[in-house]
């Protein structure tokens, strides 16, 4: 049995992050298909799904530090809109469309970053926010029913909230993820309550609600925390395509879903804006970083050094394209408080799904 707490130690950690962040990925992907065949209310399940995964991270984490904080709070307001949202637009419309319109966070955080936490969005970031907004549209293209197109619209609120809690968890500088996620979880099951009492789904829905929380949510999260710490932001990049798209495909396979002709388009130009748009910003934190570790140590480059972009300030984007992308991340994955180390190579900032 691996253990988590030894990979710091092991001869080579990242090979054995990547490895984990692929076996995160292909977890978070099972999301829709998951919900889809449980037959109970979208909220009921979103609640049952979030209840189980707080009582494996609990178990995992066994002493968390609530601080009550506004961004903690936030944060776990927003995540309990990303996954109950996320499992209510994946019973009105198709798995794809939840997923790809979900993985628009970085978006809708570089839209409210300025605002949020006063970093000004760059042409880089205009170029991908135009293009995504473009492949947004076409999803309405394709001929939606009443049901379909409300889903839509709420996988697109998914998205919003998606990016709202990743800044929640920037905007903790010393916080942990971890709690983030625990106190999203528990506020979720808490919500659900009622949507559960109505007819139970049954010992093969319960079955089906149990791999959701344990290995969808709780299990993917810890082992995401643990791998983002070794692996580069285009590492986490790259590999964190992985679910947007599996996620569609595991659903095509087991019930025969297929996504709209227009929304395939769509999704595939908001999956390429997003991530062509994230590898630009990591090899530039990259190019800042190596420029900083060579500049020498001097008055004048001490100067010169305050004028160089802080490369946190790009991690958001990066770990929204990221977890997400775990969608729903619970993974919340989102987000994780950040911390740079001049010692270390750059990375996402480490969430939560």
């Amino acid at each position: 049995m691996l253990d988590l707490r030894q990979i710091d130690t092991s001869n080579n950690p990242r090979r054995v992050s990547v490895g984990l962040m692929i076996a995160t990925a292909l977890m978070w992907s099972l999301g829709g298909v998951l919900i889809k065949s449980v037959e109970w209310n979208p909220m009921a399940i979103s609640g049952a799904r979030s209840g189980i995964a707080a009582i494996v991270l609990l178990a995992a984490v066994r002493r968390p530090k609530f601080t009550w904080s506004f961004p903690q709070v936030g944060g776990a307001i927003a995540y309990v809109g990303t996954v109950s949202l996320f499992a209510i637009a994946n019973k009105l419309t198709t798995a794809a469309n939840s997923i790809l319109l979900q993985y628009t966070s970085p978006i809708w955080i570089a839209l409210l970053g300025a605002v949020f936490l006063g970093e000004r969005a760059t042409w880089a970031d205009w170029l991908a926010i135009t293009t995504v907004l473009a492949g947004m549209a076409l999803f309405f293209a394709d001929d939606l029913t009443q049901a379909s197109l409300l889903g839509t619209i709420i996988a697109i609120a998914s998205g919003f909230c998606f990016g709202c809690l990743t800044l929640f968890l920037r905007k903790q500088k010393d916080g942990s993820p971890v709690e983030t996620a625990i106190l999203g979880n528990i506020l979720t099951a808490l919500i659900s309550i009622p949507f559960m009492l109505g007819s139970p789904p049954g010992s093969r829905g319960w079955l089906l609600l149990a791999v959701a929380g344990i290995f969808q949510l709780g299990l993917p999260y810890l082992l995401y925390t643990t791998a983002i710490k070794h692996i580069t932001a285009l590492d986490a990049i790259l590999l964190a395509t992985i679910e947007p798209i599996l996620n569609p495909v595991w659903v095509l396979l087991a019930i025969g879903e297929r996504p709209g002709p227009w929304a395939l388009v769509g999704g595939t130009i908001v999956l390429l804006s997003v991530t062509v748009r994230s590898v630009v910003t990591a090899i530039g934190s990259d190019s800042v970083s190596a420029c900083s570790a060579v500049a020498p140590i001097s008055r004048d480059s001490a100067s010169a050094h305050g004028t160089v972009p802080s490369v946190g300030n790009d991690y958001v984007s990066i770990r929204s394209a990221v977890a997400p992308i775990g969608s729903d991340s619970e993974s919340v994955p989102g987000s994780l408080a950040l911390t740079h180390d001049n010692n270390e190579p750059d990375r996402p900032d480490c969430p939560g799904s």
